[in-house]
């Protein structure tokens, strides 16, 4: 057996998807997607897609940044996944390994990962020193089935696309900056600048603006669902939420039922979402909708020795 690990080229972009989303159907991940991450991270992240080939075919993959948007220096992320079938002939470990020499090497004094909620990958994860944090849970909902009609409308709220922001995204920017840095989690978010934001997350291939929902309230946008999708049948609830001044009308159930009949109607059949264990009002939003819990991660986090 020969184990080799190097970077990711374009070429790889159709086995870098598969090596992630292979045994966890409730992940999608497209090959234009990962070759857009890895070409368009912003410079102080030193992003890295590093590959683990088996005998000379992709296995396996790790998802490497330093966290530039949080306020607490030293921050990094190291994520890996390995193919079912090449697990337990050492490429998640020597994955692992090249991620954290290459986080270290850039000043990453504490490195998070997600890890799937499997005996397996917890007993992996802790037998490397990593100690086990917050957990979050992955929902699916069958979008062929009976879907909550949207709720009628409050006076003064409209519902309209995210599309029908083109020509000016910044409100949707703000919306989406604001509610990350409320997201729970152990890095917090100082904040994205507008043309990074507009590079890593609104020109995202995987984004699609007319399946998304904004909620406004007499013109203002107050609330946002963002979806990502494959480009075939399966969608993915990217993020919503609602600024603070808004919050409690229910502005965010508008915006992710109205979402998810869009998506229902251009032939999508499968959603899925991802939410912390500690955010309750969007597990009830999700409850309420009908996703029902699919899979669950934890974040484990370690502070290398370099």
């Amino acid at each position: 057996m020969t184990l080799h690990i190097r970077d990711f080229r374009p070429a790889d972009a159709e086995a870098a998807a598969d090596a992630y989303q292979a045994g966890r159907g409730h992940l999608f991940m497209t090959p234009q997607g990962v070759l857009w991450t890895a070409t368009n991270a912003e410079a102080g992240q030193h992003f890295r897609l590093l590959l683990a080939e088996l005998d000379g075919r992709v296995a396996g993959s790790a998802r490497v940044t330093v966290h530039t948007d949080s306020s607490v220096p030293g921050q990094g992320s190291a994520n890996v996944s390995v193919l079912p079938a090449a697990r337990g002939r050492g490429a998640g470990r020597a994955l692992l390994a090249a991620a954290e020499q290459h986080l270290t090497a850039h000043g990453v004094t504490t490195v998070h990962s997600w890890v799937d909620d499997t005996p397996e990958a917890l007993a992996f994860a802790g037998a490397r020193g990593y100690r086990k944090g917050r957990q979050a849970h992955f929902a699916r909902l069958d979008l062929t089935g009976e879907l909550r009609p949207v709720p009628a409308l409050p006076p003064g709220v409209e519902l309209r696309t995210v599309a029908s922001f083109a020509a000016d995204p910044s409100p949707i920017y703000r919306l989406d900056v604001a509610g990350t840095e409320d997201e729970p989690g152990e890095v917090d978010a100082a904040g994205q600048e507008y043309e990074s934001w507009l590079e890593e997350v609104w020109r995202h291939p995987e984004q699609d603006h007319e399946l998304a929902t904004v909620a406004l309230v007499d013109g203002v946008p107050a609330a946002f669902s963002a979806v990502r999708t494959d480009g075939a049948t399966r969608y993915w609830s990217a993020f919503t939420t609602t600024a603070a001044a808004f919050r409690g009308r229910g502005l965010a159930k508008l915006a992710k039922t109205d979402s998810l009949h869009r998506a229902r109607a251009a032939g999508l059949t499968q959603a899925y979402t991802n939410n912390d264990d500690s955010n309750a009002p969007m597990l009830a939003v999700n409850a309420w909708l009908g996703y029902e819990i699919c899979a669950s991660e934890w974040q484990f986090t370690r502070e290398p020795t370099g």
